[in-house]
């Protein structure tokens, strides 16, 4: 049994519709993959923001707490400033220049905010900076802790 033309040309159609249906639904299947994978990269983004996020979050609250805590607990020679300034020990400098006197800062650290000090201008007659004047005398040069524990009694 021979086909006719017409019905040769409805079966070809046909099949070409079924194939046109059959790529729709493959290209829809592949377009719904797509927009999965999309959505799961998405939430992976996400979570990693959020754990980015975080992580500094708690970088930063470590960082604070410890610079609070720095700047809280007292300096090494707290005690040994406090008993130079009580004895009347002073410290005469230059401390944006002179790199003695940032030098003799620098060996108190914290604890320098309890030493008695004064740019060199406010007493006439300094030639050296630092100088330190205790009883009456002057020790020009920085001094070692040493030498002003012997000088005003004030233990290290």
């Amino acid at each position: 049994m021979e086909l006719s033309k017409r019905e040769k040309r409805k079966l070809k159609l046909e099949r070409l519709r079924q194939e046109s249906q059959e790529s729709q639904k493959e290209y829809e299947q592949r377009l719904e993959n797509q927009k999965q994978v999309e959505q799961q990269r998405t939430k992976s983004s996400k979570a990693k923001y959020y754990i980015l996020a975080a992580t500094i979050a708690v970088l930063l609250i470590a960082g604070t707490a410890y610079s609070v805590y720095s700047i809280a607990k007292p300096g090494p020679y707290d005690n040994f400033a406090k008993c130079l300034s009580e004895k009347g020990a002073v410290m005469y400098g230059a401390m944006e220049w002179c790199h003695f006197t940032q030098g003799q800062r620098a060996m108190f650290g914290k604890s320098f905010k309890y030493v008695d000090y004064h740019e060199f201008p406010e007493l006439p007659g300094i030639k050296k900076t630092p100088t330190w004047v205790i009883n009456g005398k002057w020790y020009e040069n920085a001094q070692s802790f040493e030498k002003l524990s012997e000088v005003t009694g004030c233990k290290i």
